[in-house]
């Protein structure tokens, strides 16, 4: 190789190293962002088809207590009633009020749980305790933070106890699976204490359902 095509060579190797010096950041984020949108899609799809109660039109039309954010920027959730067709079995009962709460209220700004969650399963134990399936997206489109993830477990939990008197624990699951922590900071090892006492039926316990913290239940 003569001296000139050396430094042809080495200007063009040059370059190339350049020119990937400068695209290869580029790709990695637009690799990443395909990542995300695939996972968001996959997530979307698993919410299209667990998401939909079969709602019984001859269900009596109650008036549900749901809890989303106050407003107030300091952590509070308050109750907001909405005029719900609910069925009698608890089970049912629970995955209607807990949908209606995903989908979240009027102002999006109030809501306490992320828009892409979904609940895949819910089952209710005969002493009580119900498992409460939720899809990946509870924990990692939730804000990091033990304000926001207690918002999102107290926002769950009070909304049972205000419309579903049979339930007295709540076990949170993701994706079938136990975790340590919602997003890094609030326990999820242990159920939380909805009902103390189970009530005769679901409307005398939407009315008499006093607003209180819900805490990991450490009695096995």
């Amino acid at each position: 190789m003569t001296p000139r095509w050396r430094w042809w060579f080495i200007g063009a190797l040059s370059l190339a190293v350049v020119i990937a010096a400068i695209y290869l950041p580029i790709l990695r984020r637009n690799i990443r962002q395909a990542a995300k949108l695939q996972q968001r899609s996959e997530e979307q799809a698993r919410r299209e088809l667990t998401q939909p109660t079969v709602v019984n039109p001859s269900d009596p039309k109650v008036k549900a207590k749901l809890f989303w954010a106050s407003g107030a920027d300091d952590g509070t959730i308050s109750p907001v009633t909405v005029e719900l067709p609910l069925a009698t079995d608890p089970v049912l009962r629970s995955k209607q009020v807990l949908n209606t709460l995903l989908a979240g209220p009027v102002d999006t700004e109030l809501r306490t749980l992320p828009p892409d969650a979904a609940l895949l399963a819910f089952y209710l134990l005969p002493d009580g305790t119900a498992i409460a399936d939720f899809s990946e997206a509870l924990a990692t489109s939730i804000p990091s933070g033990i304000e926001s993830e207690q918002m999102a477990v107290d926002s769950i939990a009070k909304t049972l106890a205000a419309n579903v008197p049979q339930v007295r624990r709540l076990k949170i699951l993701i994706h079938g699976q136990e975790i340590e922590t919602l997003a890094g900071h609030l326990d999820l090892s242990q159920a939380f204490v909805v009902n103390a006492n189970a009530g005769p039926s679901p409307r005398a316990a939407a009315a008499n359902a006093a607003p209180q913290p819900f805490l990991p239940d450490r009695k096995r």
